[in-house]
């Protein structure tokens, strides 16, 4: 078990999804990221209206640890242009001990 995290953040555009990626990696919280494109999203939007949307979203899936979570979701909602954006948070219970040596890192700040 490690305290390593995946973090997912659902993002209207690629523009957006570099600038908030940009944006975590240059403040030390989280040490790399991976955007998936084009991921199509079917919801309920706006809440509760019943009115199904169908869209297309570029994934964010940032590396970090637990303790840089907190931080994280609040840079990320001060910049993401969503009302409610989607962001949470995966455990990682096994990590190539190399990698995870080379990510605590990259977090530090020198």
């Amino acid at each position: 078990m490690t305290d390593m995290i995946l973090c997912y953040i659902t993002c209207e555009s690629e523009k957006q999804a570099k600038e908030i990626s940009k944006h975590l990696i240059e403040n030390k919280l989280c040490a790399c990221v991976n955007i998936f494109s084009n991921m199509q999203s079917m919801l309920f939007w706006p809440p509760k209206s019943g009115k199904l949307i169908e869209t297309n979203e570029f994934v964010i899936i940032a590396k970090t640890i637990e303790s840089k979570y907190k931080d994280l979701e609040s840079e990320v909602k001060k910049i993401h242009s969503y009302e409610i954006p989607c962001i949470f948070s995966i455990p990682v219970t096994n990590v190539d001990q190399n990698y995870f040596n080379w990510l605590i890192n990259e977090l530090k700040n020198d």
